[in-house]
């Protein structure tokens, strides 16, 4: 299994009756996988904020739940997370976070055992599939006995990697009794100072206990040299040093104190090991224990075994610099309605302050469009900023763009922000009918959910006119004389304004692709304007003529609406 199939299954055993998540790589596979247990009710959230809210519910009425996000996600879940460590659990609460070391698919590398250490909550970490399956079980045991939620990590290179799981059958979890309890659910600041108190002690109990804990074990053999490690590093220690002594943390969070220390006294020279922030290091060396880490080891990306080799056995590893190949940058997909949008926004000389998805691409040549990228449904924000900052004649040269998914993420309530006061500058909402980023998931304007149902989508453009915006425009994304003519007349408005552009992605499944295009040859005059926009599909032969790749072409039709010399056409595929 994959670490991700493996934590549904593990959620599938653990009785867990209810998921929720919104879908963000390396996170998204797991609500896929839990999705198609019928014992599970499982949905798509707009956010990770309500996804976490809608476990917690789950676990006061008394069920095991879990909710699921990249490790940028639980930033947005962050408010309600810090709230319900306090409150702690009826039924078992698990919070699983995917990091990303190494920055696959996300805009920064955040480590959350950080945010579990300011939240008060327990962190297990998995080194393979199989513990990944049995964590998962072990939180819930863990969530359960001490009254409070638990956080699995796991990272990129655990969620997309196979190992061979044991399967059980499914624990069937006997629903705990709500009972009516104030004093611990409505955390107002009275009750709130007493539920501190319990944190702490619960810390404390689980730091002494986490000494006796199966998934924290000290593996000894060569005692000259002992590591402290924890999830896939620990994989790289065995695999570079495999006679040394290992203390494997499966908590990561808090720290078995008692048994770090029994540990350090018995090897030689100690090092810890551990990706991204020195959060196990600095505890331990402020015990007094002396070891090694960040001081060799790298605060950026992966580790590896070689790292290990190198930095600690010493060895000189031969590495031969790497074949010089052609760079490959990320680019748009032939066909992509992103691409058409952003080429007449070039054409027009108009930034775009940008948000997380696909269309991020446009920051890249040779588009060049984006040119601000921080979180999901800060386009808008960002633009509002702006205008605030510099007046209305400065945002008529600026778009926000944001995809349809998130907009529905976090860019609802950006929106609305800009409306309440009073702001001017225009939203293009690229509406491709789905989450492309992370794989095509559904959201709630798609109408479809997690399990398939076919429910009510949410209209945007409807959504938007309930906010009182008087300009909201729909458009085919291909059609470049009319988004033209829509892109200049919205952004010279003094009011906020909001383009929607209409065209699926086109690797939705069930797309029909009736059309491609083919050059003209004695038509070319050799401009390159069919180029500007970067298409795959299309290329310059060395007589200057072009060429197109009819099995990448989906005839969208966009170069041949560029190519002002009809040496474009697009005729039935």
């Amino acid at each position: 299994m994959l670490g991700n199939e493996a934590i549904a299954r593990g959620a599938y055993e653990a009785g867990v009756k209810v998921s929720a998540a919104y879908p963000g790589t390396p996170s998204t596979e797991i609500s896929e996988n839990i999705a198609l247990y019928d014992e599970i009710y499982a949905e798509w959230s707009p956010n990770e904020k309500v996804a976490t809210e809608v476990a917690i519910g789950a676990s006061i009425s008394g069920v095991r739940a879990m909710a699921s996000m990249k490790h940028v996600g639980v930033n947005v879940a962050s408010d309600p997370l810090y709230t319900i460590s306090y409150s702690g659990v009826n039924g078992g609460l698990v919070l699983v976070a995917a990091d990303d070391p190494g920055l696959y698919s996300s805009q920064n590398e955040q480590d959350t055992r950080c945010v579990a250490r300011a939240a008060l909550v327990p962190v297990l970490e998995p080194s393979d599939s199989q513990e990944a399956k049995d964590f998962v079980k072990t939180a819930y045991e863990i969530s359960e006995k001490y009254d409070t939620p638990v956080i699995l990590r796991t990272t990129t290179r655990l969620a997309h990697s196979q190992g061979v799981v044991t399967l059980e059958e499914r624990q069937e979890i006997e629903d705990k009794p709500y009972e009516r309890n104030p004093a611990k659910y409505v955390m107002m600041p009275a009750n709130a100072i007493g539920r501190h108190v319990y944190v702490e002690q619960r810390m404390n109990a689980l730091a002494q206990d986490g000494c006796g804990f199966a998934i924290n074990r000290a593996e000894y053999r060569d005692t000259s040299i002992g590591f402290i490690t924890s999830g896939i590093p620990y994989q790289y220690v065995r695999e570079a040093c495999p006679n040394a002594s290992v203390l494997k943390l499966g908590m990561v969070h808090p720290l078995p104190k008692k048994l770090i220390e029994e540990f350090a006294q018995k090897v030689d020279v100690l090092y810890i090991f551990e990706e991204l922030e020195p959060v196990i290091e600095e505890q331990v060396k402020s015990w007094g224990i002396k070891a090694l880490g960040k001081e060799i080891f790298t605060l950026q990306g992966e580790y590896s075994a070689n790292m290990i080799r190198e930095k600690v056995l010493k060895e000189d590893l031969h590495i031969k610099e790497p074949a010089k190949v052609p760079a490959r940058p990320p680019i748009l997909c032939p066909g992509c309605p992103h691409r058409s949008v952003y080429s007449v926004l070039s054409k027009l000389k108009i930034h775009a302050a940008g948000d997380i998805g696909c269309y991020t691409l446009g920051a890249l040549p040779p588009l060049n469009v984006i040119d601000t990228t921080v979180c999901m449904g800060s386009s808008i924000s960002t633009l509002h900023g702006m205008e605030k900052a510099k007046g209305k004649e400065y945002v008529k040269n600026w778009v926000a763009v944001i995809g349809d998914s998130t907009f529905m993420h976090t860019g609802v309530n950006s929106l609305m922000n800009m409306v309440y006061n009073q702001a001017t500058g225009t939203v293009i909402i690229l509406d491709n009918s789905t989450t492309g980023m992370t794989g095509h998931q559904d959201h709630a304007a798609t109408g479809k959910t997690l399990k398939g149902e076919t429910v009510p989508a949410i209209n945007i453009f409807n959504l938007c006119k309930a906010m009182g915006i008087e300009s909201v425009t729909e458009v085919n994304a291909f059609d470049t004389e009319a988004l033209e003519r829509v892109i200049k007349e919205e952004v010279a408005r003094d009011a906020v304004s909001v383009i929607i552009t209409k065209s699926p992605c086109v690797l939705l499944k069930g797309n029909v692709f009736p059309y491609k295009c083919t050059p003209v040859e004695d038509k070319c005059k050799k401009c390159g304007m069919c180029l500007k926009p970067g298409c795959p599909a299309l290329r310059k032969k060395s007589d200057g003529t072009i060429a197109i790749d009819e099995t990448m072409c989906n005839g969208c039709g966009l170069c041949e609406q560029l190519c002002k010399f009809g040496a474009i056409e697009r005729v039935k595929g």
